[in-house]
Formats: C-alpha cells, sequence, structure tokens
C-alpha cells in the first residue's frame, strides 16, 4: 500500500499530492498577505524568511516526488482518451509552473548574492546571482506563475470532482484512499 499499483495510487504518493496541495495554497496565501504588510508590521521580515523558508522545503519535497513518480508505477487514468490527455496534459503544466514558481522565487531571494536560511536548519546556497533585473524580474515570473497555478490547480480540483459526482469515477477516491482499487 506504500507504492503505486497500475490501480491505485500508494500512500506516499497520497501524501506528497496532499501535503503539496496544503503547501501551495498556504504559501500562496502568505505570499499574497505579505504583498500588503508595512515596513513597521512585526510580520514584514517574518513573513519572508517563513515564505522562503517553506518554499525551499517544497521544491525539496518536489524532487524526491518528482523521482517518485519516475519509478513508480501511474495507476491507470479514468474517462475519455481527451479527457485522459488532458489529465496528463495538466499534470504536466502543474508540475512547470511549480517549479517555474520556486525556481523564480529562489532567484528572487539570491539576486543579491546570499543564500537562503531555512529555518535556521540549513542554507541554500546562491549559485545564480547579480544578473541583470534579477529581482524584479523573477519577482514578475513568481507573481503571474504562482497566479497561473492557483488556477490551473483550481480547474485540477474542479475536474477530480467532476469526475466523481458527475461521472461516478473513483479518481477522487483513489487519491484520498489508499486500500481502494478501483477495477
Amino acid at each position: 500500500m506504500w507504492r503505486n499499483t497500475q490501480h491505485g495510487w500508494g500512500v506516499i504518493s497520497i501524501l506528497f499530492h496532499w501535503l503539496s496541495a496544503l503547501t501551495i495554497i498556504g504559501l500562496f496565501i502568505l505570499g499574497w498577505w505579505m504583498t500588503g504588510l508595512g515596513y513597521y508590521d512585526p510580520w514584514y521580515n517574518q513573513g519572508p524568511w517563513v515564505h522562503r523558508s517553506i518554499g525551499i522545503l517544497l521544491l525539496l519535497a518536489t524532487a524526491l516526488r518528482i523521482v517518485w513518480r519516475f519509478v513508480q508505477p501511474t495507476p491507470k487514468a479514468e474517462g475519455s482518451r481527451i479527457e485522459r490527455f488532458a489529465a496528463h496534459a495538466g499534470h504536466i503544466a502543474l508540475y512547470a509552473l511549480l517549479l517555474i514558481v520556486m525556481v523564480s522565487g529562489y532567484l528572487i531571494s539570491t539576486a543579491n548574492g546570499r543564500g537562503i536560511s531555512v529555518f535556521g536548519w540549513f542554507e541554500m546556497p546562491a549559485v545564480l546571482h547579480g544578473l541583470p533585473n534579477q529581482a524584479s524580474l523573477a519577482g514578475d515570473i513568481h507573481w503571474y506563475s504562482a497566479l497561473a497555478l492557483m488556477l490551473l490547480a483550481a480547474g485540477h480540483a474542479l475536474a477530480a470532482f467532476k469526475h466523481h459526482w458527475l461521472d461516478r469515477h473513483a479518481t477522487l477516491v483513489r487519491m484520498i484512499n489508499p486500500s481502494h482499487r478501483s477495477k
């Protein structure tokens, strides 16, 4: 049950999915909230530090998740041929946008040449810095790709609900219950 099968997702994939989803939503909310903070707000420095730290942890978890995805079978998708193609394209787009958001966030934070302290546990070094307009260009990419990621994630959730309630497929159930195996 820890591993995926052709019929269902394993516990590890399910945990990666839901923890990533909650983290991404939380980071988006925190990021949006931070844009309205004033200089004298107590969270003016604390908010970005928490946002960057969680973002780096998500980046590392996403790298593990991608490796896990490549070494595990993918359960057979339900729906028509067009729906299966759309689901595959949508998943690729979600991963691509997620990576763009995280890399652009990294580039914003390391533009000055300093690494990112992750909750004081370790430092992610600044390997690429000093590019012209790095922080502002990466900031624009970060913001718009995060918006696009949220919209695509909302579409992903709506598609799951459509499969569950209208089509009566086990798509959503398989992502919640690792012991469920569709036939």
